[in-house]
């Protein structure tokens, strides 16, 4: 098989702290596997810096690995680098250096462009990033919120393909839970970190309050840094809210398949793994319409997808359905399909190598 030099810069998917970021790494070297390639892991370097103060030296740590792997890689090159999620907070520095070296296409999945980070702490990740996406042959575009910027910086012949966010089945066994009768059953999977998160769980806690007679308990599973101000914008709801921390894939599934709603303002989410895993069980999602996340619900038949940060659109939209149990049980059977053929590993894996096949028709002028 052709092997594929694999590198996620923001995160490596070996990196031990779970994460959507993580998550999607992993699915994209299988996925890339599942294509007829062989991907290999090039790189655990990561160059994700919030603030920008450390990006002079993840550069020159960047280039001195770039020059290890060209001589690592000289006497048998990849035929292809493969590089995960590029922006200005965690620039490839790696990726284009040994491409260029190597006459071997470079190619981006999940890139994105930010003009007003071209000045400021961030110039130097900026302008890495803008370097990387430019000498990209390929972006594979996973966040329709990328897709403009994107396309008006595209120098000329660079190719700009969509790849929808996915997930492996196999990694969600149906899990056969029983929906019991009583209060709308919600549910919540998240991490409890400040920024977007905290501000998330903010909306949720005043969506919660906008449900107004109608009974409902809410399961919430995720835990992290800021999990006691989650639990403190949840204690007026008392025994309402069930917290049961971090959650294990085989117990979360229990969780997803006996919800009759995920629910999550998703503030500013790229799309939002939790989003489909929850459709993957037939359990139908409320979202705040941010970013990606119409790429991952399909708004009006596998959940709803309502304008972003509007905590009265989000709380009429789970009102709504739950006083609709056929619409309703239309949507799990939706999300269902939805999420395991649509949004599976197979149909990736198909764009993938319908993609990548014609770069690699010979070594790079």
């Amino acid at each position: 098989m052709s092997r594929i030099a694999f590198y996620a810069p923001l995160k490596s998917p070996d990196h031990p702290v779970p994460s959507g970021e993580r998550t999607m790494a992993r699915l994209l070297l299988r996925a890339l596997a599942a294509a007829g390639f062989a991907p290999d892991l090039a790189s655990a370097l990561r160059t994700r810096d919030p603030d920008g103060s450390r990006h002079p030296a993840l550069r020159a740590e960047s280039l001195a690995e770039a020059a290890r792997l060209v001589a690592r890689y000289r006497a048998d090159p990849p035929v292809l680098w493969f590089t995960y999620h590029v922006y200005y907070k965690a620039p490839d520095w790696i990726g284009p250096a040994v491409s260029a070296a190597l006459r071997i296409p470079y190619v981006v999945a999940e890139g994105s462009r930010a003009a007003r980070r071209a000045h400021g702490p961030h110039a130097l990740g900026h302008a890495g990033a803008e370097a990387a996406l430019d000498a990209a042959d390929l972006i594979l575009v996973m966040n329709r919120r990328d897709r403009p910027a994107l396309e008006a910086a595209a120098p000329t012949g660079q190719i700009l393909a969509d790849l929808p966010p996915f997930l492996d089945p196999a990694d969600w066994p149906l899990a056969g839970s029983a929906r019991a009768p009583g209060p709308l059953r919600l549910l919540v999977v998240a991490m409890m970190r400040e920024g977007d998160k905290l501000a998330s769980y903010h909306l949720l806690a005043d969506v919660l309050a906008r449900l107004g007679d109608r009974p409902w308990i809410l399961d919430v599973a995720g835990d992290g840094p800021a999990a006691a101000e989650v639990a403190a914008l949840l204690a007026p709801f008392g025994p309402r809210v069930r917290r049961h921390g971090a959650v294990a894939a085989p117990a979360l599934s229990g969780l997803y398949g006996a919800a009759d709603l995920l629910v999550w303002p998703a503030v500013n989410e790229a799309y939002g793994m939790a989003l489909l895993e929850a459709q993957a069980q037939g359990c139908p999602v409320v979202a705040g319409g941010y970013g990606g996340v119409p790429d991952v619900v399909r708004d009006g038949v596998t959940g709803r997808v309502t304008p972003p940060g509007d905590p009265d659109a989000m709380a009429a939209a789970i009102r709504d359905l739950a006083g609709a149990p056929a619409r309703l049980a239309a949507m799990r059977e939706a999300a269902l399909a939805f999420a395991r053929t649509e949004r599976g590993l197979a149909g990736a894996a198909a764009i993938l190598r319908a993609r990548l096949a014609p770069l690699l028709g010979g070594a790079r002028a």
